[in-house]
């Protein structure tokens, strides 16, 4: 194996780990990493949406004990159940628009200029949900949360298609609006990231088998490790952060990131690949 091209493995990993679960766009900025080193052919594409699954055993790593517990309890806990349940219909409006959108939205969205433009939009977004009155709070532990409350997360997180708007961002700016607390919205974005992203892993690897081999295992393999490691990280440090800050900076951030990507590509100085 290409020890470049298992360093690009790596890098790609770190990159995934560290975004997948900040309101910023793992996917979006996988496309442009992906763009600046040349690893963006359809298996990088494939290894994109793969590597997603270290990431979530991170977040099964930290929420064990709550995972652990809900299981357990289903056969005698209204409240386990009902976790259980949200999550489901959470997870269920991204599989029926995935399916009937996804391979459309591939085609056509996936370029850097559309996701720095997202990026920007999502900014702005991030900046006004964070002005929205302290009393405008309805629940403020996960287990609260009713089946419509889910149901309007799970519609949502289906903005996320669009690269660049972000995965965790939509579930946890958009929870937040809908009347979550910042710690609920951001603990039901984890849960329900476990079933999309696996689902999205899985069929994106059995869709495209043809293209892979035994010998992409250990590109792969890094990808997960290295996604694993920088998410398990990750997700400490923001459980910790949100207890005491708000969203703002990764607003800016994202502002401040899409108009960068913008000016490069219109000035000519880096040529991003569509």
């Amino acid at each position: 194996m290409d020890i470049v091209l298992l360093v690009k493995a790596a890098v790609m990993g770190i990159v995934e780990g560290l975004t997948e679960f900040l309101p910023i766009s793992s996917t979006g900025h996988l496309i442009l990493a992906g763009s600046l080193l040349g690893f963006d052919d359809d298996k990088a594409k494939v290894f994109d949406i793969a590597i997603q699954t270290g990431a979530i055993f991170a977040v099964v790593l930290v929420y064990w004990q709550k995972i652990q517990s809900t299981i357990v309890a289903l056969p005698r806990q209204p409240k386990a159940r009902r976790l259980a349940l949200n999550v489901l219909i959470g997870f269920l409006p991204a599989v029926v628009l995935g399916l009937l959108f996804g391979k459309a939205i591939k085609a056509h969205l996936f370029i850097p200029i559309v996701v720095a433009s997202t990026f920007i939009i999502g900014g702005f977004i991030i900046l006004w949900a964070e002005k929205r009155p302290s009393g405008a709070v309805r629940i403020e532990h996960v287990d609260d949360m009713t089946p419509w409350d889910a149901l309007k997360v799970g519609l949502v997180q289906c903005f996320a298609m669009i690269p660049g708007t972000s995965r965790s961002g939509s579930t946890i700016i958009g929870g937040m609006l809908l009347g979550l607390s910042r710690q609920a919205a951001t603990d039901y974005s984890f849960f329900l990231a476990i079933p999309t992203l696996i689902g999205a892993s899985v069929y994106s690897l059995y869709k495209e088998r043809a293209l892979l081999s035994a010998a992409d295992i250990p590109l792969f393999l890094v990808g997960l490790v290295f996604a694993f490691i920088s998410a398990w990280l990750c997700v400490r440090w923001l459980l910790k952060y949100i207890s005491t800050h708000n969203f703002v900076p990764f607003a800016w951030y994202r502002i401040a990131f899409g108009i960068v990507v913008l000016a490069t590509a219109w000035s000519g100085m880096v040529v991003w690949a569509e």
